[in-house]
């Protein structure tokens, strides 16, 4: 029931998340879209624990933490919402790069996961006057 309980209070904490972030829309009225692209590593034989693809719309959140895939992580995370931004600002189109994940995790060493991403930014093109 308690793991029930701590479950739920972390949905809700990362629904309140989402919305405290914003659209897309509204925070980057001139990006279009973006795919960001994952790799997740582990510790293990086979290194490459899985690949991923998120779309972002203008709709989307302005959320770019992705969680630790590594059962048991607690806290941990890879939180592009930093390089994600700066690039924005620099009016940039696509960057890539490497994250370590920061979480306890009691099963692994604390250099558990990581990811390598690549985002492609799309941004909308300036309606010419008449």
């Amino acid at each position: 029931m308690i793991q029930r309980q701590e479950h739920l209070k972390k949905i809700e904490l990362k629904k309140q998340h989402r919305l405290d972030a914003g659209l897309v829309s509204d925070c980057f009225p001139h990006v279009s879209g973006m795919v960001i692209h994952m790799t997740y590593y582990h510790n293990a034989d086979n290194p490459i624990l899985m690949e991923r693809t998120v779309n972002v719309f203008p709709t989307s959140y302005a959320y770019f933490k992705m969680e630790c895939m590594t059962k048991g992580c607690e806290e941990g995370g890879f939180d592009l919402t930093s390089v994600i931004v700066k690039h924005i600002k620099q009016h940039k189109k696509s960057l890539k790069g490497k994250m370590v994940c920061k979480g306890k995790n009691s099963d692994h060493a604390h250099d558990h996961a990581s990811i390598s991403y690549e985002v492609n930014i799309k941004y909308s093109r300036k309606k010419q006057s008449k």
